[in-house]
C-alpha cells in the first residue's frame, strides 16, 4: 500500500517538490488528492514521481480508456523506439494504455501480431513502417482489419491502394536536403546508400536523390542511376553499400538511415579515408546518440514528435467516430549538420593518400 503524502519523509516531499518547482504543500495536495491545484502543476508533480522512480498513490492512477496497439518492426534501429517512446507518452496522455507489438527475426509476423492486439480488444492500432511501406506485400489486410472494426493509422510509408490515414516525413525532400548540403560543400559525386526498392520511402528518397541531381545541372554528379545502392537498412548494409559507392569515387555518401550512415563511415575508415576530410557522409532518422558518435553524425532529422502526436490524434479521431481523410500528412525533415561533413577534398576521396599512406 502506498503511504499517504502526510506520511512521506520530509526529504522526499523536498525532492519532488524541487524537481516539479512547486511547494512541498501543492505536492502534499496533490499526493493527497485534493481540489485547487491547476491541471499544468499536477501533471508536473506526477512527472516528478516518475522522474525519481516513486510509485504513484493508488487514488492516482487513472482508469485506462482503453487499449492502442503499436505496432514497429524492431527495436534495434533507435529511431523506432524514439517513435514508440512519443507516442505511448501521446497515449497514456489522453488516458489510453499503450500494448506494444514488435516484430523480430523469427517471431511474430504483422498479422500475427495484430490477431493477438484484436484478441485483446484494442480501440485501434498505430503501425510505424509495416507491411503498408512494402508495395509487393497485399494490401488487403488493412481492408479486412478496418472489416474488423478496428480503426488504425499508417506512419512513413503512403500506399494509394489502402484507404486510411497516413503520416509520413517528406523522404523526396530529405534526400533533395542532404544532397543540396554537400552540394554546396563541392561535393561533384554523390551517392546514394538506401534500402530495398520495394519500400515507398526508398523510392521517394531515390527520386529526390535524382531530382536534385538534375537540378544540379550538367558537370555535377553523372548519372544518378548509377550512384545508387539498394541494400540493408543496417550497419552491414551501409558498409557494403558504401564500399561500391566509394569505389565510383563518390567523395559523398547520403544514407538512408543513421545506421547505414555508421557503416558508411566504417567502410571509409578501413580504406584509410578519414570522415569528413575525404570522404562526407549524411545519416537520416536522427537519435540522441549522433552527437555522441566519431565523428558527430550529420543528418536528416525525421520530425518524430510532430509525427507521433498527429498519427495519436488521428486515430482518437478516428475511435470517436469523426470522419478523418484517408490522404497523406507530410511533415517536413530538418538537416542537422555535425561533423561528418565537410568541404569536398580536392582529388577525389582521398585515394592518392590512401594508397601511399
Amino acid at each position: 500500500m502506498t503511504a499517504p503524502a502526510s506520511a512521506l519523509p520530509a526529504t522526499r516531499l523536498a525532492d519532488i517538490a524541487g524537481q516539479a518547482q512547486v511547494s512541498e504543500a501543492t505536492v502534499s495536495r496533490v499526493l493527497n488528492g485534493k481540489a485547487g491545484v491547476a491541471d499544468s502543476t499536477r501533471q508536473r508533480v506526477l512527472a516528478a514521481l516518475d522522474v525519481l522512480g516513486y510509485e504513484r498513490p493508488v487514488r492516482l492512477r487513472p482508469r485506462s480508456a482503453g487499449l492502442v496497439g503499436l505496432v514497429i518492426p524492431e527495436l534495434t534501429n533507435p529511431i523506432f523506439p524514439a517513435f514508440a517512446q512519443v507516442i505511448e507518452q501521446s497515449l497514456t496522455g489522453y488516458g489510453y494504455t499503450p500494448v506494444l507489438g514488435t516484430q523480430m527475426p523469427g517471431g511474430a509476423t504483422e498479422d500475427e501480431l495484430v490477431d493477438q492486439l484484436v484478441e485483446r480488444s484494442v480501440t485501434g492500432i498505430i503501425f510505424l513502417s509495416g507491411l503498408h511501406a512494402d508495395l509487393t506485400a497485399d494490401p488487403g489486410r488493412y481492408a479486412r482489419l478496418a472489416g474488423r472494426g478496428v480503426p488504425y493509422v499508417l506512419v512513413n510509408g503512403y500506399n494509394e491502394r489502402i484507404a486510411a490515414p497516413f503520416v509520413s516525413p517528406d523522404d523526396r525532400g530529405a534526400a533533395r536536403i542532404a544532397v543540396r548540403h554537400l552540394r554546396d560543400l563541392g561535393h561533384g559525386r554523390i551517392g546514394l546508400a538506401v534500402g530495398p526498392d520495394r519500400f515507398v520511402p526508398v523510392r521517394r528518397k531515390a527520386q529526390g536523390f535524382a531530382e536534385e541531381l538534375k537540378a544540379g545541372g550538367p558537370g555535377g554528379a553523372g548519372p544518378a542511376s548509377g550512384l545508387v545502392r539498394h541494400t540493408l537498412f543496417t550497419v552491414e548494409g551501409g558498409h557494403a553499400a558504401a564500399g561500391a559507392l566509394l569505389d565510383e569515387g563518390c567523395t559523398g555518401i547520403v544514407c538512408g538511415s543513421d545506421l547505414m550512415a555508421l557503416g558508411a563511415v566504417r567502410a571509409a575508415r578501413q580504406r584509410g579515408l578519414d570522415v569528413p576530410r575525404d570522404v562526407s557522409v549524411v545519416g537520416y532518422d536522427d537519435s540522441e546518440l549522433n552527437a555522441f558518435t566519431d565523428p558527430p553524425l550529420t543528418t536528416v532529422r525525421q520530425p518524430v514528435r510532430a509525427m507521433s502526436n498527429a498519427a495519436v490524434h488521428t486515430l482518437l479521431e478516428e475511435i470517436r467516430g469523426n470522419p478523418v481523410p484517408h490522404s497523406e500528412f507530410v511533415f517536413q525533415p530538418e538537416l542537422v549538420v555535425r561533423g561528418s561533413t565537410g568541404q569536398a577534398p580536392a582529388q577525389g576521396p582521398g585515394r592518392s593518400r590512401a594508397r601511399s599512406g
